[in-house]
C-alpha cells in the first residue's frame, strides 16, 4: 500500500483531469468508449481532449466525458461535440492529433472541421 503522502501526490496530479470531466456545460465533448471505440483507439483520443482543453485554459467552459456505444462502430473512434444552442457535431475516425486540432479550431476558434465529420464525403 502507498503512503498517505504518495496518495496525496497522485490526487494532486490527477485533480485537473478529473475536474475537466465535470467542468461547465457550455461545450460538452463526448468520446465513445465502448469496446469498439477502445479497440479503434478512443483512449488516446479521450486523453488528448482532456490535455488539450487543460492546456488551452478552457476547463471552466468545456466538459470532456465518455459514453458507451454511439452506434456507428465502423467510424470509431467517434466524438460528439455539444454546444448550447447549436446542432451536435459528430467527428469520426478520430486520432489524438485530430482531437488537438478540434480543440484548437472548433472549440477555441468556432470552426467545425468538416473533413472529420460524419457528413464528410471523404470517409
Amino acid at each position: 500500500m502507498k503512503s498517505f503522502e504518495e496518495l496525496m501526490a497522485i490526487k494532486e496530479k490527477m485533480k485537473d483531469k478529473v475536474a475537466l470531466r465535470n467542468a461547465g456545460d457550455d461545450i460538452r465533448v463526448v468520446v465513445g468508449m465502448a469496446t469498439c471505440g477502445i479497440a479503434a483507439g478512443a483512449r488516446p483520443v479521450l486523453n488528448a481532449f482532456v490535455e488539450a482543453v487543460a492546456e488551452a485554459g478552457l476547463s471552466d467552459k468545456v466538459t470532456v466525458t465518455q459514453t458507451g456505444c454511439i452506434g456507428i462502430c465502423q467510424y470509431e473512434p467517434v466524438v460528439e461535440i455539444y454546444e448550447k444552442d447549436k446542432e451536435k457535431v459528430t467527428y469520426v475516425k478520430m486520432t489524438a492529433d485530430k482531437a488537438r486540432e478540434v480543440v484548437e479550431k472548433h472549440i477555441k476558434g468556432g470552426a467545425v472541421i468538416a473533413d472529420y465529420t460524419i457528413g464528410a464525403g471523404t470517409l
